[in-house]
């Protein structure tokens, strides 16, 4: 699949446009996680005795959210799963949740404000849990719809290729449609562009030295 080359060619993973939409993207999540864990956590009881969430258990609710969005985000653009991929994504959610447990067992000299948090603040509230979902799923919707509209009406080079060959076979009229978009010019890179353009605008001067120098065969030198 020569045309896999387009996207590199062409710029496309990383022009500004798709720099400032990643931008945006985080500012959107950042913002999310912001507003929703502080709003749900400044006036209602965390635990069962009745006592607020305090900064603590607010921190490390956000944090948490973080890490889920964060990792999910990277499951949802990875189109083919392997180990390597399953370890590093789920592995980060559960070094995470480790590092509270170990971390926060560490006496109050080292773990100060940490100490048993997640286990005698967080764990056991459900809060924690319920905000955590739904905090990610908040962040994670406009980004599932943006791809899943990119990949159904304007899919990039890469996802025309699985399209053919995920959907070919079961939708022919959308494996057909694909197939055009696929047939469509390719182009050259930029590099490639001004080395033509460089050799093309350099041969003419050559050539018109060349028929000012007089020949071998011409009445001067003989």
């Amino acid at each position: 699949f020569p045309l896999l080359y387009q996207e590199g060619v062409q710029n496309v993973l990383f022009s500004w446009r798709r720099i400032f939409s990643w931008m945006l993207n985080g500012v959107y999540s950042a913002a999310v996680v912001f507003f929703f864990t502080t709003r749900t956590l400044q006036i209602q009881a965390f635990r069962r005795g009745g006592e607020l969430a305090s900064r603590d258990v607010l921190g490390t609710t956000m944090y948490t959210c973080i890490v889920w969005i964060v990792n999910c985000q990277m499951a949802l653009a990875v189109s083919y799963f392997t180990w390597i991929h399953h370890l590093f994504v789920w592995g980060s959610i559960a070094v995470w949740y480790l590092f509270l447990l170990i971390y926060g067992s560490l006496t109050p000299t080292f773990s100060t404000t940490a100490y048993k948090i997640f286990i005698e603040a967080c764990g056991p509230s459900p809060s924690y849990w319920v905000i955590t979902f739904f905090v990610a799923v908040c962040a994670l919707i406009p980004y599932v719809v943006y791809s899943t509209i990119q990949m159904k009406f304007f899919p990039m080079y890469h996802e025309l290729i699985q399209g053919i060959r995920l959907y070919g076979k079961d939708d022919p009229e959308y494996g057909k449609m694909l197939k055009m978009r696929y047939s469509r010019r390719s182009t050259v890179g930029f590099s490639a562009r001004r080395e033509a353009k460089f050799y093309g605008t350099k041969k003419p001067r050559n050539k018109k030295r060349e028929e000012s120098r007089p020949s071998e065969e011409s009445p001067i030198n003989a």
